[in-house]
């Protein structure tokens, strides 16, 4: 079945953590798909180039700093849109790789305020927005950190635990209302900026990571996922995808050429 053309009514996607990796790849594939991109994250000139870049190709890109933390910010933003069609909740990331007995708090609180608040913040700031479009589309960028864990994540993986969680009980509570709720789990993605920022800035240990693994998942392949399921037609609905490369069969079972 081909893709849907998204409706006049439907075609503003907001995409948070839009400065580098799977954000900046979703909202280059969604432009391309037709719909007027908002690119928010705090990083203001990397979302300007890409808002620059998009229109110069001849699509609707609108860049717009936002901490997705911060809920009064997040509550004036929602506040310039009538309608919205999509909202991809792709803010986030690790910090630390520490077993649970010497983790540190604050990684985890900052995870937890990232991955899962800012998530329930944009969406429920949003979530009017999307409804009165007639066909909205809520994403949730989770990881297969939140299906299993591992040793040395229980900070991350908890906090995806609590993503999948929000994503699966929100679609069992606006059944009924013209709202999809997606959810896109990746596994191994090696993008420039998320194992470098875990082991903060370390980049040795970053590219342990990826060691021997000769394809791992690209920030285009999580973004092929997201725009595909979107763009399902309206009555269609993604209830988790789940990505891996072919060398991860699991988080602790991956294919290295050493």
């Amino acid at each position: 079945m081909p893709s849907a053309a998204p409706s006049a009514a439907s075609r503003i996607a907001v995409v948070t953590g839009a400065s580098s990796g799977i954000g900046a790849a979703t909202a280059r594939q969604l432009a391309e798909a037709g719909y007027r991109v908002v690119l928010t994250a705090r990083r203001a000139d990397r979302i300007e180039a890409l808002a620059k870049e998009l229109t110069e190709a001849g699509h609707s890109a609108t860049a717009y700093p936002l901490d997705v933390t911060d809920r009064a910010a997040v509550d004036e933003f929602a506040g310039a849109f009538r309608t919205i069609g999509v909202l991809v909740n792709n803010a986030g990331g690790a910090l630390g790789a520490d077993p649970v007995a010497t983790a540190d708090p604050e990684h985890w609180r900052t995870m937890y305020e990232t991955n899962v608040l800012g998530t329930l913040n944009l969406t429920q700031a949003l979530l009017p927005k999307l409804e009165a479009s007639g066909d909205g589309t809520v994403v949730v960028v989770s990881s297969t950190a939140g299906l299993s864990t591992y040793e040395g994540g229980a900070g991350y993986v908890a906090a995806k635990h609590a993503e999948h969680v929000l994503a699966e009980t929100l679609r069992l509570e606006i059944v009924g209302k013209p709202v999809r709720v997606l959810e896109i789990a990746p596994g191994m993605v090696k993008t420039e900026e998320f194992a470098l920022t875990r082991f903060d800035g370390d980049t040795a240990k970053a590219a342990k990571v990826y060691e021997g693994v000769a394809a791992p998942l690209t920030a285009e392949d999580v973004a092929d996922s997201i725009t595909w399921a979107v763009t399902r037609p309206a009555h269609v609905n993604i209830d988790l995808m789940v990505l891996r490369p072919r060398a991860q069969a699991s988080n602790t079972k991956v294919h290295r050429e050493l």
